[in-house]
Parts: structure tokens; C-alpha cells; sequence
């Protein structure tokens, strides 16, 4: 299939989105663009504000590689433990159970609250770490979270473990701030082998979670299953300490006028120290509800965060199926949690995967930095999310037990879930950074909404939907309706790349940038994280 082309695409962060400065920022993204511009900003109360393009070496930006993927790396371990939380709870179920004398539907509870809070708690520490650093937030994020296992893991009732999955949901940053970090680090058009990376860890914890889970739940008592989090969520933030530094631009923008002050420039300031506010509650209403309008608004955000929450639920719903449907072949705890490694087999093929398109699109955009178009980056996902149905189709169907089935045939199938999985919350992430340019952190907090928001609903129904649809398929016939589902929500995918430009043409949110291209005469950049103005997109 040919391949849509585009002129230009950038982004910024979400907050200067939001926000109108009495004076316009540069970077030397503009110099790239042909702009002209002063080393340094002068305001009329004769105080200078420092800029990017004066100190652009200090920014993470120009980090060497070796270590934008070692700060990468740790976010990797601090997205996976996040998500280890989320996942490592469901073989804490039937001990729960068992202990507290509720339901296991009831135990469930505690695991969905986990998930939805987590929905939210993503997009509410979002703000905050535009203006006050990813550092201080991701360290605050993590004690939250490591404290509040404390009184689970004590917990003297199942009301206390509630509350405080709760807590320790709504206290997990997540994407909003580790993806800010790859934007900290890497232009629009340089990022996607570091979004890869990320979405890796993203989905590969809720795989940790039960691989690890059943060997807690085998060996351990239920309160164990909260200590072992603690001790992950410890070491991890113990190592983000060390090892991160803040990457977030305007933080070293602040930094290095300080330090320029000290040296005898006594009239250099930084962006956030010339602000009368930090940051308004004007803009955290705006930022936290603008993911929520552009889910509900724009059809691109809606219908690609349906589907990737739609998948991303779907190993959720694994979850609980795993049990039934390995039991068949008499897999005890451990075997059934081992089951999951196919889906991270199925994960890690998918990260290589990208990297042939990854290259090649950044090959195009060295000779013709406007040669392609946002939809560009779902060309392979229309080849690969077609083995979401084909996987669900063949597991639903594998899963009738011996002797006519071997075991490792839905083992086979749950790896090509696990391939379209990845691909799927890889491929709509990076389309929606390159289409929605300063909006798309909202675009992208969309997504990450519907995927927990989604994981957390299957965790209540996934075993009553395999233990009461059906009579002599149980296992087989729930599948399939997800199979039938699968197809469904992928339809938009084709759509999405085939008439995309036009759908963003109808869009608010393109307008705004297409009445920035206007005002900035038609030039294509890349903007800087800190451009007060959103970018803009030109179509061809």
C-alpha cells in the first residue's frame, strides 16, 4: 500500500499550549525553519529571559546517547513496576478471598479500582510535571504509591485494601510523565524509537504481574502479594533517585540563569522565574479536561482509544480465562502464570517490528523533512491488527482442551493478541503525537484513559462473561464475541489512514494549528517543547 505523504508535523508541551506569553520563545528548531531570532528575550521591565537557543546544550536534547537510553531505561523499570502493580493483584484474588470471607467477585473490586484510578491519576499529575520537573513528580508519584501498600499489605479488613488500591492508583503518574520524558529528550521526529521502548514497558508489566504472581501465590501468604510491590516499588525509586536527572526543559532553563546570576549576568532569568504564577488553576482545569474533550470530540482520539483500550483490556480478560481455560490440562498455579510468556514473546516481535518503518520514515525525512503525513505511522498496523481477531478467533477456538487440543496451540494464538496488542497502543501513540502536534499529550491521555479505564471494567466481568455465556462452549463462545469485537473496532484503523487528513481538516484542534501555519507565514518546523504557539500541520 502507497504510503500517505505530509509537509511538516510538530508538537509542544500541552501546557504552553494552553497559555499566551507577552512574548514569543525560540529555539533552534526555528533556526532550522529559516527564523530569525534574538540570543536572548528582552522584556519591558528590562529583565531578560533565557532561551532555549542560548543554552542548548544544557537541555536534554543534547544529552549523549548513552544516556537518554540509560534515563530511558529506568523509566522502563519504573513504567513496569507501575503496571506490575495493576496486573500482580489478580493472583491475590481467591487468598483474599479466602481470608476476608468476601466473594472473589468481591476481591475483584480491588484490582478494578486499581486500574480505573490509575485512568485519572495519570492525567492529574500531568500538569504538574510541566511546571515544577519530572524528577520531583515521578518521585513524589512513587513514595504515594510504595506507601500506600503499607496498609494494604496490613490490611485488618477488605474495606482497607480497597481504599488503598485506591490510592495507590490515583497516585500512579504512569505515560503522562515518562512520555513527557522521551519528549524532553528527543525532537517530534526522533522519537519514535524511544515511544517504542516506552510502550514496551507499558504493556510488558501486566505481564510481569502474573508470571511473578503465581509463583507469590504459590509460596506466599496474600500479604506478601503487597510487600513484593513495595519492595519493587523501593528498589526502583531508590534507583530513579540516583540515577534520572531532571530533563524537563524549562526546569534547566531555570537552573542555568541561576547559575549565570551567581556568575555576574544579574539581569538573566528563567521562563518559570519571570512568571507572576507558577501555573494557574486556569490551566490545570484546561489540561486535565482537555483529554476528556478530545476523547469525546475528536473521532480519531475516540475510535483509536476504543480499540487500543478495547485490546489492551483483552489481557485483562486473560487474566481470569488463563484459569479455566489451562486448568483443561490440569496447569496448577505456577503453569497457568507461566502461559503468559507467549503474549511478552508476541510483545518483544512486535518492538522489532517497527524498527524497518521507524528507519525508513526517518530516512524519507532527512532528504524531505515534509515528505510524510501523520497517517504514515499506521501503515504497519493495518497489516498487524488484523492478528488481534485472528489470535482471539484461534485461541477461543484452541481452547476445547485435550484430547483434541495440544495446550500450546492457544499458547500460539495468545502471541499474536500479543503482537497486535503492542502494535496497536504503539502505532495509535505515535499517530497521534505527529497529528495533534501541542495537543496531543490530551490526545495521547485519551488513550491511556481508555486503556486502564477499559482493563479495569474486563477485571469484573471477565470471569462471570466465561463462566455464563454459552452451554456447551463456555469457554470457546466468549472468545469469539471478542474476536467478533476485535474486528469490529479495527475497521477505523483503514479509514484513519486513508481519509485521516480530511477527518483532521474538520478538526478544532487542527484548525488551530492550520491558523498558526497561516500566522507564521507557512513554515514548517519543528516546534520547540516550549513554543508558545501551537505547531502546525500543512497539508500537501
Amino acid at each position: 500500500m502507497a504510503q500517505p505523504e505530509r509537509r511538516s508535523i510538530s508538537s509542544s508541551t500541552e501546557k504552553d499550549a494552553v497559555s499566551n506569553n507577552e512574548h514569543t520563545k525560540q529555539t533552534p528548531n526555528d533556526l532550522d525553519a529559516g527564523a530569525d531570532f534574538a540570543p536572548k528575550s528582552k522584556r519591558s521591565d528590562g529583565k531578560i529571559e533565557l532561551l532555549e537557543s542560548d543554552c542548548y546544550d544544557q537541555l536534554g536534547f543534547t544529552f549523549p546517547s548513552w544516556k537518554k537510553w540509560g534515563i530511558l531505561s529506568v523509566i522502563f523499570i519504573v513504567q513496569v513496576s507501575m503496571n506490575f502493580n495493576a496486573s500482580v493483584y489478580a493472583n491475590d484474588i481467591k487468598p483474599l478471598s479466602m481470608h476476608f470471607n468476601v466473594s472473589e467477585q468481591a476481591a475483584r473490586v480491588g484490582q478494578m479500582i486499581f486500574l480505573v484510578a490509575y485512568a485519572f491519576g495519570s492525567e492529574l499529575w500531568a500538569p504538574w510535571s510541566e511546571d515544577f520537573g519530572r524528577w520531583p513528580i515521578l518521585q513524589l508519584s512513587l513514595l504515594f504509591v510504595n506507601l500506600w501498600q503499607i496498609p494494604c499489605a496490613l490490611a485488618p479488613n477488605f474495606g482497607t485494601i480497597i481504599v488503598g488500591r485506591f490510592l495507590g492508583g490515583i497516585s500512579s503518574a504512569g505515560g503522562s510523565v515518562t512520555l513527557g520524558m522521551v519528549a524532553d529528550m528527543w525532537q517530534a521526529d526522533d522519537q519514535q524509537y524511544a515511544v517504542a521502548f516506552i510502550v514496551l514497558s507499558s504493556v510488558g508489566g501486566s505481564i510481569v504481574g502474573p508470571v511473578a504472581g503465581s509463583f507469590i501465590q504459590k509460596y506466599l501468604s496474600w500479604r506478601w502479594n503487597f510487600w513484593i510491590q513495595l519492595i519493587f516499588g523501593g528498589v526502583v525509586q531508590v534507583i530513579h533517585f540516583f540515577l534520572v536527572p531532571e530533563t524537563r526543559s524549562t526546569i534547566l532553563l531555570n537552573r542555568e540563569a541561576k547559575r549565570r546570576r551567581k556568575a555576574g549576568e544579574t539581569n538573566i532569568y528563567g521562563p518559570d522565574e519571570l512568571k507572576e504564577h507558577r501555573i494557574t488553576l486556569r490551566e490545570v482545569g484546561v489540561i486535565w479536561v482537555r483529554p476528556f474533550e478530545m476523547f469525546v470530540r475528536e473521532p480519531i482520539v475516540l475510535w483509536l482509544s476504543l480499540l487500543s483500550g478495547f485490546s489492551d483490556a483483552l489481557i485483562f480478560t486473560f487474566l481470569e480465562s488463563y484459569t479455566p481455560v489451562f486448568s483443561q490440562w490440569n496447569f496448577g498455579v505456577i503453569e497457568t502464570g507461566l502461559a503468559f510468556i507467549p503474549i511478552a514473546v508476541g510483545y518483544i516481535i512486535a518492538y522489532f517490528s517497527f524498527f524497518p518503518f521507524i528507519h525508513r520514515h526517518r530516512q524519507i525525512r532527512r532528504k524531505d523533512p515534509d515528505a510524510l503525513q501523520p497517517e504514515a505511522r499506521l501503515y504497519w498496523l493495518l497489516y498487524v491488527a488484523p492478528l488481534e481477531t485472528i489470535g482471539l478467533f484461534g485461541f477461543a477456538w484452541t481452547s476445547l482442551g485435550p484430547p483434541r487440543v495440544h495446550w500450546i496451540a492457544p499458547m500460539i494464538f495468545s502471541s499474536l493478541v500479543g503482537i497486535a496488542n503492542y502494535s496497536i497502543y504503539m502505532a495509535t501513540i505515535d499517530y497521534m503525537v505527529a497529528a495533534y502536534g501541542p495537543y496531543s499529550a490530551s490526545a495521547t491521555g485519551g488513550n491511556a484513559l481508555a486503556r486502564d479505564f477499559l482493563a479495569g471494567i474486563a477485571a469484573m466481568y471477565s470471569t462471570p462473561f466465561y463462566s455464563n455465556v454459552g452451554h456447551k462452549y463456555k469457554l470457546e463462545w466468549p472468545t469469539t464475541i471478542l474476536a467478533v469485537l476485535a474486528l469490529i473496532v479495527t475497521i477505523p484503523i483503514y479509514i484513519f489512514y486513508w481519509k485521516g487528513p480530511s477527518i483532521r481538516a474538520k478538526s478544532k484542534f487542527a484548525q488551530t494549528l492550520a491558523s498558526d501555519m497561516k500566522a507564521r507565514g507557512g513554515r514548517g518546523s519543528i516546534a520547540a517543547k516550549d513554543a508558545e504557539q501551537p505547531s502546525h500541520v500543512e497539508e500537501a
